[in-house]
Order: structure tokens, then C-alpha cells, then sequence
């Protein structure tokens, strides 16, 4: 397996692969995430990894917001990750994540958001973000949901509220949907 940048044309597979991962109605809407993200935030970072010919997992780490008292800071959101269904369980969406986070601290990166298992993401180095000072961008983000990782270029007074980008509202991806909520 092989870990690198996305490439132009690696852009419909990672869409396929979306689609596949998250399935139906939702996994359109990842790709469509993906495909504007990478159009709304040039600095984002988009890694593939790629098995013979195959892209067979996507990250993508982009800019969001801390709204701390001092300033608004510039953060990382992970968001999406997928890996294709017949290859799961192998170790290759933990490899994107830390790929991915050893190069964001390279930036200069001091946090990285995202809302996701905690059982999982607890043994990349994620941390429950309410525990830890931070607020959630939206009441429908379970607290144990929502967490963060502080990487070297944080310091003790980066705290506040986790502002989302744009895209992530347009595309209504934030937080959990009821299916049953009335209109």
C-alpha cells in the first residue's frame, strides 16, 4: 500500500469509494463534501492510499476555526475518512490518520477537530474535546462524539468553540440527523 497526496486523477475513484464506504443518499453527499472542499480550501490536505492501480482509502483534513478569547485560530477538521468496505479492518484508514497528522504538525497545525467513534479514534490520539475545554460547533454533536487532538504548535490558552467551515453547513454535515425529526 502505498500513502500519498490525492491527484487530480485519483478524484472519481475517491468518489467511488465514498459512495461505496458510507453507502446510498449519505454517501453521495461525502463526495459532493469532498469534491467542494477541495475546491473551497486549496490548503487542504487530501490523502489517498493506493494499492495496485486502486485508490483504497481517502482522508481529508481541512481548515475550520477555534473562536478563542484571544483570536479566531486556524484549525484542521477531519473529515471525511473512508476505506473501501472489502478493505477494512486492515490498518488503512489508522495509516491515512496518522499520515495525515504527522503532516499537519509539520505545518504548524495546533488542533484537529472531528466527530467520530471515540473507540476508534482514541487509539490515534483523539481525545474527548468537551473534557478538554473545547465547545461543540453544534448541539447535535454528542459530546463523546466530538473530539481533538492537540498537536506541538498548540498552547494551554487555545480554547473555545470549534467553528466548522462553510462547506460542511451548505452540505448539512455536521452533527447527527433524526430521520423521524419532523420538518
Amino acid at each position: 500500500m502505498i500513502l500519498r497526496e490525492e491527484q487530480t486523477r485519483d478524484r472519481d475513484g475517491v468518489g467511488a469509494l465514498h459512495r461505496e464506504a458510507f453507502g446510498g443518499e449519505h454517501g453521495e453527499v461525502v463526495a459532493r463534501l469532498v469534491d467542494d472542499l477541495r475546491h473551497d480550501d486549496p490548503t487542504a490536505l487530501s490523502l489517498v492510499a493506493e494499492e495496485p492501480g486502486e485508490v483504497v482509502g481517502h482522508v481529508m483534513l481541512s481548515r475550520c476555526r477555534l473562536d478563542a478569547p484571544r483570536r479566531l485560530i486556524d484549525v484542521v477538521s477531519l473529515s471525511p475518512l473512508g476505506v473501501a468496505p472489502s478493505r477494512q479492518r486492515r490498518g488503512i484508514g489508522s495509516a491515512l490518520v496518522r499520515q495525515g497528522l504527522a503532516e499537519l504538525d509539520v505545518r504548524g497545525v495546533p488542533l484537529v477537530f472531528l466527530e467520530g467513534d471515540p473507540r476508534y479514534y482514541s487509539r490515534l490520539g483523539f481525545g474527548p474535546a468537551v473534557a478538554q475545554g473545547f465547545r461543540k460547533p453544534s448541539l447535535r454533536i454528542p459530546d463523546v462524539a466530538f473530539q481533538v487532538v492537540k498537536l506541538s504548535a498548540y498552547e494551554p490558552w487555545m480554547t473555545g468553540t470549534f467553528v466548522y467551515s462553510d462547506t460542511f453547513w451548505r452540505h448539512d454535515c455536521v452533527g447527527l440527523r433524526d430521520a423521524d425529526a419532523e420538518n
